[in-house]
C-alpha cells in the first residue's frame, strides 16, 4: 500500500458526468492528516507511517499511549500524548493511526498529507464504524423469510427451525439470530474517486461509504481492482 488518509464523512449527494449521467456521490473530508511519527524496521522492526487527524484541546489529551484507546482528562496530567505530539513538532490531534508504507521512510515529522493524493478514477477501500441499529430480529438483520400470519401459526417474525433434533443434536456456530446490529467495522472495496477538491480538500466517491455522518473513515489504495 502506496496511498492512505484518513478523513470524516460529510454525506452523499449527487453529480452529473460530462454525458448527462447522474453519479450518486459520498463527500469526505480527507485531511489535512500530519506525520506524527515514522517507524523503521532499524527501530521498530516495520516501516509504517503514523498520522494524527483532527485538532483536540491538550487539556483534554489522554495521558495513555499514542493510538490507544482515549479516555477523559484526570488529575491534569497529560505528559505522555502531549509529548508525542510534541517531539512531532505538531498540535495534539484527536485520530492517531498507522499506515504502513512501502516508502516510509521518505515521510518526514510534521509532514502534510492531504486529498490531493488521490486523483480522480484511482480505486479506494473505505473502511469505517458501520450505523448501529440496536437489537434487532432475524428478518432485518440476516433477511430471514417470516412465518404465516394466520391465526394458527405459532410464530410470525421470529425463527423458525434451529437446528436438527437427535442428529447433530445442537445449533451450529454462526446460526443467524436475533442479536445486536451493527456498529462494526465494515470495508468496501473498490470504490471509484469520481472528483478531488485540493483546495478543501474533499474526495467524491462512487456510491456508499460505511458509517454515520462525521464518521472517521479511512481510505487507502484498493488492494484489488476488478477486471
Amino acid at each position: 500500500m502506496k496511498k492512505a488518509i484518513l478523513a470524516t464523512k460529510v454525506g452523499m449527494t449527487q453529480i452529473f458526468n460530462e454525458d448527462g449521467a447522474l453519479i450518486p456521490v459520498t463527500v469526505l473530508q480527507a485531511g489535512p492528516c500530519v506525520v506524527t511519527q515514522v517507524k523503521t524496521e532499524e527501530n521498530d522492526g516495520y516501516k509504517a507511517v503514523q498520522v494524527g487527524f483532527v485538532d483536540k484541546k491538550d487539556k483534554i489529551v489522554n495521558k495513555d499511549k499514542a493510538g490507544k484507546k482515549e479516555i477523559a482528562h484526570r488529575h491534569g496530567t497529560t505528559k505522555a500524548l502531549k509529548g508525542h505530539f510534541d517531539k512531532a513538532g505538531v498540535s495534539s490531534k484527536r485520530y492517531v493511526r498507522e499506515f504502513k508504507f512501502e516508502n516510509a521512510e521518505e515521510y518526514t515529522l510534521g509532514a502534510e498529507i492531504k486529498a490531493d493524493i488521490f486523483a480522480e478514477g484511482d480505486k479506494i477501500d473505505a473502511s469505517a464504524i458501520s450505523k448501529g441499529k440496536g437489537f434487532q430480529g432475524a428478518i432485518k438483520r440476516f433477511g430471514q423469510h417470516r412465518g404465516p400470519m394466520a391465526h394458527g401459526s405459532k410464530f410470525h417474525r421470529h425463527q423458525g427451525s434451529n437446528g436438527a433434533c437427535s442428529s447433530p443434536s445442537k445449533v451450529f456456530k454462526g446460526k443467524g439470530m436475533p442479536g445486536h446490529m451493527g456498529c462494526k467495522k465494515v470495508t468496501v472495496q473498490n470504490l471509484t474517486v469520481v472528483k478531488v477538491d485540493a483546495e478543501k480538500n474533499l474526495l467524491l466517491v462512487k456510491g456508499a461509504v460505511p458509517g454515520p455522518k462525521k464518521a472517521l473513515v479511512t481510505i487507502k489504495e484498493t488492494v484489488k481492482v476488478n477486471a
